[in-house]
């Protein structure tokens, strides 16, 4: 039997983009809301809940983008021109929040600068996400095996309003977090925060998911053709449980509860993204066989990820077991 080796590398990157979303997501989350939090005390709480993972939370980042370079270098070589602009900001914002982390707690005269860069990062980082997330969805034009787009494709109606929805998603799970892992003031601001929140990412899920069958006949008709809705209607059912779950636990003022709901609903959002690409990696251009790199060179790059995925996992667990508890201004209890 064959290994299908494109389709199995697919998947690992796949993984890590999904891990790097929902794990490096709710401390973009954190550092959105930071402005709402007026005292140093619930500043420093806040910055405390995600100080001790944030970098490593940053791993499926590298993961994926350098899988992607590795094992698709036709889709890296025709997704990086069309989407340039947003992934730099992205990483520019990525590289503040990095040193507002290390800086915040080492100054006092000029701390307002890094509360300020540590907020500013975040939401640009989320924001060029949510850019790059939306020009793909809407396809890369692509003639031969190149891009044939512009510098400025990227920046649609429709890229701008999935940027807004990530970087709501995100303030929304940066909510839950502190609701799980915070407690007084930080906590009950969080509370406050995640009821706006939550119906805001509800309605935006609801509007992109009107929105992108209309993007592309390819995927109106993996969603609503027969009989593929059969297969597909589950995806939604869910994702209105989901948001009863999220809502309700807000309501009963659980900790856990919502935290875990929104990270339901990212899911199944991404699960929806991987329903309407498959089995393109540049939709609706490329494939995953069409992009891949040769045999022996994903099999020898897949050796190495079977070492290092497991290595990646157990110290991204160890280090959540570590600091499982909760945290006040000046650390985990």
């Amino acid at each position: 039997m064959t290994l299908d080796l494109p389709f199995i590398w697919a998947a690992l990157i796949a993984f890590a983009v999904i891990a790097y979303v929902v794990l490096d997501g709710f401390d973009l989350g954190v550092g959105i809301l930071f402005p709402t939090f007026k005292s140093e005390e619930d500043r420093d709480q806040a910055m405390n809940s995600v100080a001790p993972v944030w970098d490593g939370n940053e791993t499926w980042l590298v993961l994926g983008g350098g899988g992607l370079l590795a094992v698709f270098p036709l889709a890296y070589a025709v997704i990086m021109p069309a989407l340039y602009a947003p992934i730099i900001a992205m990483l520019l914002g990525l590289v503040f929040r990095g040193v507002a982390f290390e800086f915040r707690f080492k100054t006092k005269r000029g701390k307002f600068l890094w509360d300020w860069a540590f907020f500013g990062g975040s939401l640009v980082a989320a924001l060029g996400q949510g850019l790059a997330l939306g020009a793909f969805v809407e396809g890369i034009p692509v003639e031969g095996r190149a891009y044939a787009g512009g510098w400025w494709d990227w920046l649609t109606p429709f890229s701008i309003f999935t940027a807004l929805a990530l970087a709501a998603g995100y303030a929304l799970l940066g909510a839950t977090w502190m609701i799980l892992k915070c407690e007084g003031t930080t906590q009950a601001k969080a509370r406050e925060l995640a009821w706006p929140l939550a119906l805001v990412m509800l309605a935006f899920i609801a509007a992109i998911s009107l929105w992108t069958p209309f993007l592309d006949p390819v995927y109106m008709s993996r969603w609503f053709a027969w009989p593929q809705i059969i297969f597909v209607a589950p995806v939604p059912i869910m994702v209105a449980i989901m948001a009863y779950l999220l809502l309700s636990g807000l309501l009963q003022k659980r900790e856990l509860r919502p935290f875990l709901a929104t990270l339901g609903l990212f899911l199944l959002c991404y699960a929806g993204l991987g329903i309407g690409f498959y089995p393109y990696i540049v939709p609706h251009s490329i494939t995953i066989w069409e992009a891949a790199a040769p045999p022996i060179s994903q099999g020898f790059l897949l050796a190495g990820a079977l070492v290092l995925v497991p290595m990646i996992l157990a110290y991204t667990a160890y280090s959540y077991w570590v600091f499982r508890g909760k945290v006040g201004p000046h650390g985990y209890h």
